[in-house]
């Protein structure tokens, strides 16, 4: 191989690792009722940002669904507890078990918001770590690129 061709070899595969975690839609096959349920009181997060066994833990236990009651019927969650499952994430540092569930405690998710002040998670506008809408712009369609993001002011 030559050297010209062993860069654009390596530079190829490093932007497609940059990628996975800067896009990250939500797959087609989604059931209705991840949008419908999940969706209705915070963002459908993408299933990629969450080991297997998290999202089998966290369905597992909607009854106390951080401080909430997000009980679905039986069968609502079996059939979103699998699509989470057959979408979540694969490659190894997104599929971690995350502590007590939480996307905002994985380690990846520190890493890459380790600049963000603690000031900035109790704005107004932002709440919380998990409101990822707050600073991805384009959140809602999976991107989360570090081009697209727009710290709130207050």
């Amino acid at each position: 191989m030559k050297l010209n061709q062993l860069i654009v070899l390596v530079l190829s595969l490093l932007s497609a690792g940059q990628s996975f975690g800067a896009k990250m839609a939500i797959p087609a096959d989604a059931p209705a009722s991840y949008d419908a349920e999940c969706a209705s009181c915070h963002m459908a997060y993408p299933p990629g940002l969450l080991s297997a066994k998290s999202w089998e833990n966290l369905m597992g236990n909607l009854g106390k669904h951080f401080g909430t009651d997000a009980s679905v019927d039986p069968k609502m969650q079996t059939e979103i507890t699998q699509w989470l499952i057959k979408n979540a994430a694969t490659r190894q540092k997104y599929a971690e078990v995350a502590p007590e569930n939480r996307i905002t405690k994985t380690s990846w998710f520190i890493r890459k918001h380790d600049e963000v002040r603690a000031e900035v998670w109790k704005r107004a506008s932002v709440k919380s770590p998990a409101n990822c809408g707050a600073c991805h712009t384009d959140a809602a369609k999976g991107s989360f690129s570090e081009s697209n993001i727009k710290i709130p002011a207050k």
